[in-house]
């Protein structure tokens, strides 16, 4: 999480008395008892009517900056909103959310902001977890572009949805670190030359660009960066990855990896939950649930031939011969030096297993 101010506070009417036992340090306002919502306002007939939420948000998103909206108090006495400053402070912000049993967690940032609550969520909740409500508010909000949702969504617009019943259900993917069994939840990951195109996609948000736009033009570059480098460029020379899917199904006939361990130099390799892409790219092919891959063996061959019929979906059988591979997987065991990105952060490569995470169910207008 950035590092910010810490605001958790109930809104409407006056605090109530705080749960037994001590509040974080942290904390400037104590959480209230959400059973007595009678003293702030609120009849419990009222109270029962409404859904217990609590809201994570990211001062520090792209459109959070020039707008108080976003951390503006609204509702009631059943809705606690927080910043918390560090990963600890979100860990503890969640667990109270957990113990005060919110039925609704909204997330007010981009995707980064995402990535963070839903691996420090998984954590907290082990069984069922409330549903999630998003306000995309960041410079990439790939997952709202995925659900249908508007960069226009508002709070009020998503606690409405919310109250109506509308939800899609995501599964997330999981990054599982075998060293040290942590693990990451996100929604987009990419190694090799995704990463230098990430990058160059963090320029381009500073000129600027967002969304889909920094996206394609990060995609844009990497690409001429590889078509007019020289042969011996670090863009061609790609990363060492060993992969063995685990009950590997390839996208229609192209299969050769799918059911073996292979170890080798790879130009880009992606993964994604997400069934829309930004800006209408389809690089796993026709649009469909569960974890989908591609992977482009290095050097990339007839780049300038492929790329317009990866980018669109084709299923041109050539395309697997020249390296260019889409398998469907529900989980791969993955060993590389280099790091890799997940929601546009990079962490550190190793040995890791990459699988389709637990459903998660998303308000969506």
């Amino acid at each position: 999480m950035a590092d910010t101010v810490s605001d958790f506070r109930a809104f409407g009417g006056n605090p109530l008395p705080p749960p037994a036992g001590s509040p974080p340090a942290w904390l400037p306002t104590a959480v209230p008892e959400w059973t007595a919502f009678e003293r702030n306002g609120m009849s419990p007939r009222d109270a029962a009517a409404q859904i217990r939420t609590g809201i994570i948000c990211n001062p520090k998103s792209h459109r959070n900056r020039s707008s108080v909206e976003a951390t503006k108090p609204f509702l009631s006495g059943t809705v606690l909103a927080v910043t918390p400053r560090t990963q600890a402070e979100l860990a503890e912000v969640l667990a109270d959310f957990a113990r005060h049993g919110i039925e609704l967690l909204v997330i007010d940032g981009g995707d980064g902001t995402i990535r963070d609550v839903m691996t420090a969520a998984a954590r907290v909740w082990t069984g069922r977890a409330p549903r999630v409500a998003i306000v995309p508010s960041g410079k990439t909000n790939a997952l709202a572009l995925d659900l249908g949702i508007p960069d226009t969504w508002t709070l009020d617009q998503a606690l409405t949805a919310a109250r109506d019943g509308n939800v899609k259900t995501r599964s997330p993917i999981e990054i599982v670190r075998k060293d040290t069994g942590t693990r990451l939840h996100g929604f987009l990951f990419g190694a090799g030359a995704f990463v230098q195109a990430t990058a160059l996609a963090q320029r381009t948000h500073r000129a600027g660009a967002f969304n889909g736009v920094a996206v394609g033009l990060a995609l844009c570059w990497a690409i001429l960066q590889t078509l007019f480098g020289g042969a011996n460029s670090a863009w061609r020379k790609g990363s060492r990855m060993g992969i063995r899917y685990q009950g590997g199904a390839a996208d229609g006939e192209h299969a050769p990896l799918a059911n073996a361990c292979t170890d080798r130099a790879r130009y880009l390799m992606l993964a994604s939950t997400l069934k829309r892409m930004p800006v209408g790219i389809r690089p796993f092919g026709v649009p469909r649930a569960g974890m989908k891959t591609l992977v482009v063996d290095a050097p990339p061959r007839w780049l300038a031939a492929a790329t317009p019929l990866i980018v669109a979906g084709s299923r041109a059988a050539w395309l697997d011969r020249a390296g260019y591979h889409r398998i469907d997987a529900p989980a791969l065991d993955l060993s590389m030096e280099s790091g890799f990105i997940l929601d546009g952060e990079i962490y550190p490569g190793g040995e890791l297993i990459v699988r389709e995470g637990k459903p998660i169910r998303f308000v969506v207008p």
